[in-house]
């Protein structure tokens, strides 16, 4: 009789009940922003727990009449949980026989109202879930969104030669908003697979950059000039100074920099059991030059220990965008000699300001600009070896991903002698040695590598092919031994390389690290795009310049 009384119980609480509370918005939440919620606590029978109006089993019956629900009970057997979180909220968790939570189902507790319901990948990650604003906030609006990809393209458009393969090229580096779309919806089973064709094809044309470069006749800036491009930047770099100190957020990337640099300021251990005791989220999870890169700004606006606006990270972010800008300047000029190496690095500051992911990967103050950053640095100072070395160093301890550049680097234009070899190979060891050793934990060598590399190497994610799809494994070794033999390769061939063909081969390793990941995200593309355009606009010649092959040329 108690059970057949549940259903009327609930409706007279939902006549009855006040209108419901407004809920919090998921997209402030952990970890995309905000304080950590509060641990659920379970309860079970038919008594509401002090405070609240819904019993354990009222809760449940609300949450069995979702179609989510109904749609899991129909494929197997689930265990429901309920629990409380906070003093106005329910969360039913319906497990498998194994342990596995199939579907989650969050309620008002005031009205019975169902907020949320997931299943599948988006019970356990939030990042999953396509919560509006919450990844960069305004950016994805597509009255943001849309004229930055015009922008982008524009300038570098000829409609004289609509079809030229330029185009083509810019067009695939903004196809990733196809992805992105998709992944604002909620929609991961339709957004993780349309990165891969993008990578793809992007991977194609930096091997045809690197192998077998050729110079086109057309020309880089077909109809505006060079000054109405220096115009655009300063424009863009308002925008983003702007839109950073008022709308700016800190994900949990963000946040782990800021918590590693306080740790190191204050003598303690940034990677480590205790390194993470109490706060929300695991900060020790990155290499030892993140934390390094963050100290300054954590120092000039000390952190409050709490996960507010968090502005050492925000400034941070700033700072690595708009340095990678300023360092494009710099390659141009590296990349050709005079007014042509001018205006290459003017277009190349541009395109990078423009590009979409660029301040998408602001908006959150991801750390990953910092490895565009010293990657494009490294291109920079490619003529000297021993620079070459130091800079590979600091950006393969940043995310780890770039330390299959080191080969590559390594040979430079092709001189593979033992003299030059150990010119990169010995700085890149000291200034390596340099930034590790400061910050290893009692564990040594090995913890640290547990803690960074070895936990971000073994996570699971949802954010792959890989981890859509755990049958795939087999084939994600052979990618991943794949990338580490192309790596490799590139020490020896091509024979001989320019920095052009070097900015199209790392660009190109990168994207094949990427690709062999079991986690991807849209940061991850301002890795290889400064790499990719530079490879791109320096191919540009315009009619007036010889045409004849890149490896020839002789500036940088």
């Amino acid at each position: 009789m108690r059970t057949a009384l549940v259903p009327i119980a609930i409706l007279a609480a939902l006549a009855l009940a006040p209108p419901a509370s407004a809920a919090p918005d998921p997209a402030d939440q952990p970890p995309f922003g905000g304080a950590p919620l509060p641990p659920p606590v379970e309860h079970s029978g038919h008594s509401a727990p002090v405070g609240f109006r819904l019993a354990p089993v009222e809760a449940i019956t609300i949450a069995d009449h979702t179609p989510e629900v109904f749609e899991q009970r129909q494929q197997r057997e689930l265990e429901p949980v309920a629990a409380t979180r906070g003093d106005d909220r329910w969360e039913v968790t319906y497990y498998d026989s194994g342990g596995v939570p199939r579907a989650l189902v969050v309620l008002d507790d005031s009205g019975g109202a169902v907020l949320e319901a997931w299943t599948g990948h988006q019970v356990e990650t939030r990042l999953a879930r396509g919560y509006g604003g919450a990844v960069s906030g305004n950016v994805n609006e597509a009255w943001f969104w849309l004229p930055l990809c015009l922008l982008f393209l524009a300038p570098f458009f000829d409609p004289k030669r609509p079809f030229r393969l330029l185009h083509l090229d810019l067009l695939a580096l903004l196809s990733l908003s196809a992805s992105l779309f998709f992944f604002n919806r909620g929609e991961i089973d339709v957004s993780v697979p349309l990165v891969y064709p993008v990578l793809g094809y992007l991977f194609a044309r930096m091997l045809m950059a690197g192998f077998r470069p050729f110079e086109s006749r057309d020309r880089l800036l077909p109809v505006v000039s060079r000054t109405w491009l220096i115009v655009g930047i300063v424009a863009l770099i308002a925008v983003r100074v702007a839109f950073q100190a008022s709308d700016g957020k800190v994900i949990d990337v963000g946040l782990a920099g800021v918590i590693g640099a306080d740790r190191l300021a204050a003598g303690e251990d940034v990677y480590g059991e205790g390194a993470s005791e109490g706060l929300p989220i695991r900060g020790d999870v990155y290499g030892p030059v993140t934390y390094i890169v963050y100290l300054p700004f954590e120092r000039a606006l000390p952190w409050s220990g709490q996960w507010d606006d968090v502005p050492p990270a925000r400034y941070a972010a700033l700072g690595f965008d708009l340095l990678t800008a300023l360092s494009l300047l710099w390659l141009g000029r590296r990349l050709r000699p005079g007014e042509e190496g001018a205006t290459l690095g003017v277009a190349l500051s541009f395109a990078w300001l423009a590009y979409p992911f660029t301040i998408y990967t602001l908006g959150s103050s991801f750390n990953d600009s910092l490895v565009a950053l010293l990657l494009v640095l490294t291109l920079c100072v490619f003529a000297s070896a021993p620079a070459r070395g130091a800079l590979a160093a600091l950006a393969g301890l940043t995310k780890f991903g770039p330390l299959a550049l080191a080969p590559l680097f390594a040979a430079g234009r092709g001189d593979r002698s033992p003299r030059s070899v150990l010119a990169f190979a010995i700085p890149f060891a000291l200034v390596a040695i340099a930034v590790t050793v400061p910050l290893l934990p009692d564990g040594g060598v090995s913890e640290l590598y547990d803690r960074s590399f070895g936990y971000q190497a073994s996570r699971g994610s949802p954010f792959s092919i890989w981890g859509l799809a755990p049958s795939l494994d087999p084939l994600q070794s052979a990618v991943k031994a794949f990338a580490a033999l192309f790596a490799l390769a590139l020490f020896f061939v091509p024979r001989r390389r320019s920095p052009v063909q070097v900015a199209a081969l790392a660009a190109a390793a990168i994207i094949a690290v990427q690709v062999a990941a079991t986690h991807w995200f849209y940061p991850y593309a301002v890795w290889f795009a400064p790499l990719v355009l530079a490879a791109l606009f320096a191919a540009q010649r315009g009619p007036e310049a010889e045409v004849r092959p890149l490896g020839t040329q002789v500036s940088g």
